[in-house]
C-alpha cells in the first residue's frame, strides 16, 4: 500500500529532523578537532547571549537561575527541529526549497561560529561539514517518498501464470510497489537514524573524554597558604552554611562551552600601559610568589533582592598587586581589562587590584583545585566588586589601560563600569509563605557588604519597629555574615523584613531598583502565617 499524501508529508518532516540531527552530530564531532566553541548549537547560543537585550538576559537569569544555559540550548534545539521539519516538507513538495533552507540555517551557524572572539576560519568547518552531509541525506530521503519513486518493470513474460500477475514484475517479485516504497524509506530513515545515534552517542562520549582537563585537575595540588583563615561559624537550622560547597556555588557566565585548559599550558600575559610586558605560568607563580588564603563572598550583579546568586568560599591564590607590580603600571592607568580563554572581558579598577584588599589570581576553592566551570586552572577573585567587573574565569590576559580607552563585555551592553557591591541581606528561615507555630521562632539568614563588612542586622515585623538581630562570627570584612533573631510570634499573617548595616554605619538602601545597571536594591520581605 502506497503512502497517503498525509503520510508522505509526515515522512518528509521526520526526514528533515533526522537529517538536521545528523548534521549537528557531525558538527559536534568535528568541533572536537577544531575547538569546542565552534560546535554548532553552542556557537549559535553564544551569539544569542551576546546579542540578546539586557531585559531578556535578566529575565532568563531571574526565571531559570543557573539552569539558564541548558534551557537556552534546549530552546535552540527545539527551534532548529521545527525549522528542519518545515525544510523537509518543503523539499518534498518543492525541491530544492528544503535544501536552500538547510543552507541558510548553515550560514547562520557559520556566522555565529566566526563571530566568537577567539574564532579563526577553521571554526566554520564543523557547521559546513555537518550541513553538507545533512543536505545530502535530506535529498536522498525525500526522493524516496516522492510519488512514483519506485518504478515499474516491463510486462511479465508469458511463461508466468497470467492469473497471478498484477501488472508489475517488481510487484510479483517483491510485493506491492507501495510496500517497496515504504521499505525503501524506512531503510533510508533507519540508516540516517543509526548515524544520528552513532554520532550523538559517540560525540557525547568523546566530548566528555577528549580534551577534558579532568585528569589534569585531579593531579593538581593546591599550594599551601602562608596564612590561616577562620571558616568556622555556628550552624543555624535551614540557614545557608557559612562556606558554600563547590557543587552548590552559583554559576552565571556566558560560557556555553567551558574552556578546557591544562595547568601546564596556562599562561598569563600582563601588558598595555606598563613599563615592561610580563608573562607568567603556574611554575613561576609557585616558585616566585607566596600563596595565601582569603574568605571572600562573590555576588552576581544579576542577583535580585533575596536571591541566591551569591556564595562564600575560601580561595587560595597569589596577590594581584604583586603580579601587576612586576609589569609597572603607568601612573595614569586606571583600569585592567582582563580576558578569559574564550574571549570574555571584564574591566576592573586598577586601585581595586593594588590596594590593601585580597585581590588574587585564585588556583584553589575550598581547599580543592578550582572546579572547571569555576575557572580551572586560574581565575580572578576581587573582594567588593560584582563578578561582571572582576571575577574573570580562565583568565589569560591582563591589559593595563584606562576606562576612557577600553570597554569590557558587559559595559558595552549598558552595565555600569565599576560595579561596587551594594549592602544586602536575606531571610533564609522561615521560608516564604510558610506556617510557623505561635511563640518562639528563629528568624535567620545572611548579610553582606564586601570590603566594608557588616556591623549590624535588623528585623521588622509588619510595620513595627526595627529590632536588632544577633550577627554571628566570624567577622571578616570580605565575607558574608550569618545572623539570627528570636521572634515571639503571634497568631495571624505577618510580613518579616530584614536590613543590614555595613561596617561604615550605612544602612542598606531601601528604595527598590532592578539589577540593571549596577545591582538591585531594596529590602527582602517574606510573608508567614502563625498558627493560633
Amino acid at each position: 500500500m502506497s503512502f497517503s499524501p498525509r503520510e508522505r508529508t509526515l515522512a518528509a518532516g521526520v526526514s528533515g529532523v533526522l537529517c538536521a540531527a545528523l548534521g549537528v552530530g557531525i558538527g559536534y564531532l568535528w568541533a572536537l578537532a577544531v575547538d569546542r566553541g565552534s560546535a554548532p548549537l553552542h556557537a549559535v547560543g553564544s551569539t544569542v547571549i551576546d546579542n540578546a537585550p539586557a531585559s531578556m538576559r535578566e529575565w532568563a537569569i531571574e526565571t531559570f537561575g543557573t539552569a539558564d544555559k541548558p534551557v537556552l540550548l534546549t530552546s535552540i534545539a527545539i527551534i532548529m527541529a521545527v525549522l528542519a521539519a518545515i525544510a523537509g516538507i518543503a523539499e518534498f513538495k518543492r525541491p530544492p526549497t528544503g535544501l536552500v533552507m538547510f543552507a541558510v540555517i548553515g550560514a547562520v551557524g557559520v556566522f555565529a561560529a566566526l563571530d566568537r572572539p577567539t574564532a579563526v576560519w577553521t571554526w566554520a568547518l564543523p557547521t559546513v561539514l555537518g550541513v553538507t552531509v545533512a543536505m545530502g541525506a535530506l535529498h536522498v530521503l525525500t526522493r524516496r517518498i516522492q510519488p512514483g519513486a519506485v518504478g515499474t518493470s516491463p510486462a511479465p513474460d508469458s511463461q508466468f501464470d497470467q492469473s497471478t500477475d498484477t501488472g508489475s514484475g517488481l510487484e510479483s517479485a517483491e510485493g506491492d510497489p507501495g510496500d517497496v516504497e515504504r521499505r525503501r524509506f524506512l531503510v533510508g530513515a533507519s540508516v540516517v537514524g543509526g548515524a544520528v545515534a552513532a554520532t550523538g552517542l559517540g560525540g557525547l562520549a568523546l566530548w566528555r573524554t577528549t580534551g577534558s582537563v579532568g585528569a589534569d585537575r585531579a593531579a593538581f595540588e593546591v599550594p599551601a597558604a602562608a596564612n590561616t583563615v577562620t571558616t568556622t561559624a555556628p550552624d543555624l537550622v535551614d540557614v545557608t552554611p557559612y562556606i558554600t560547597p563547590n557543587n552548590d556555588f552559583y554559576r552565571i557566565d556566558t560560557a556555553l562551552t567551558v574552556p578546557q585548559i591544562t595547568s601546564d599550558s596556562w599562561s598569563l600575559r600582563i601588558h598595555g600601559m606598563v613599563d615592561r610586558e610580563v608573562r607568567l605560568d603556574l611554575d613561576q607563580l609557585r616558585r616566585d610568589h607566596t600563596p595565601f588564603d582569603a574568605v571572600v563572598t562573590l555576588t552576581c550583579v544579576s542577583n535580585s533582592v533575596g536571591g541566591d546568586l551569591i556564595g562564600n568560599a575560601t580561595w587560595t591564590g597569589y596577590r594581584m598587586s604583586e603580579l601587576l607590580a612586576l609589569a609597572g603600571p603607568a601612573p595614569d592607568a586606571d583600569m585592567v581589562l582582563s580576558t578569559s580563554a574564550d574571549g570574555w572581558t571584564a574591566g576592573t579598577p586598577l586601585t581595586a587590584l593594588t590596594d590593601n584588599r585580597d585581590a588574587m589570581l585564585a588556583v584553589g576553592m575550598n581547599n580543592e583545585p578550582l572546579p572547571v566551570e569555576h575557572g580551572y586552572p586560574v581565575r580572578m577573585v576581587v573582594p567588593g566588586l560584582y563578578g561582571y567587573v572582576s571575577a574573570t574565569k580562565w583568565v589569560v590576559s591582563l591589559e593595563v589601560t584606562r576606562f576612557d580607552r577600553a570597554k569590557a563585555y558587559w559595559t558595552t551592553l549598558g552595565w555600569a563600569e565599576k560595579g561596587p557591591i551594594k549592602t544586602g541581606s536575606r531571610i533564609d528561615v522561615p521560608r516564604p509563605n510558610s506556617t510557623v507555630p505561635t511563640g518562639p521562632v528563629t528568624v535567620g539568614g545572611v548579610a553582606w557588604a564586601q570590603h566594608r563588612g557588616i556591623s549590624g542586622v535588623q528585623v521588622r515585623v509588619d510595620d513595627g519597629p526595627w529590632s536588632d538581630a544577633e550577627v554571628l562570627p566570624p567577622d571578616l570584612i570580605d565575607a558574608w555574615r550569618l545572623w539570627k533573631w528570636d521572634w515571639d510570634a503571634e497568631p495571624g499573617k505577618h510580613q518579616l523584613t530584614v536590613r543590614a548595616v555595613d561596617g561604615d554605619g550605612q544602612p542598606q538602601i531601601e528604595t527598590e531598583a532592578p539589577p540593571v545597571p549596577d545591582g538591585a536594591t531594596g529590602l527582602h520581605t517574606i510573608g508567614v502565617s502563625v498558627r493560633s
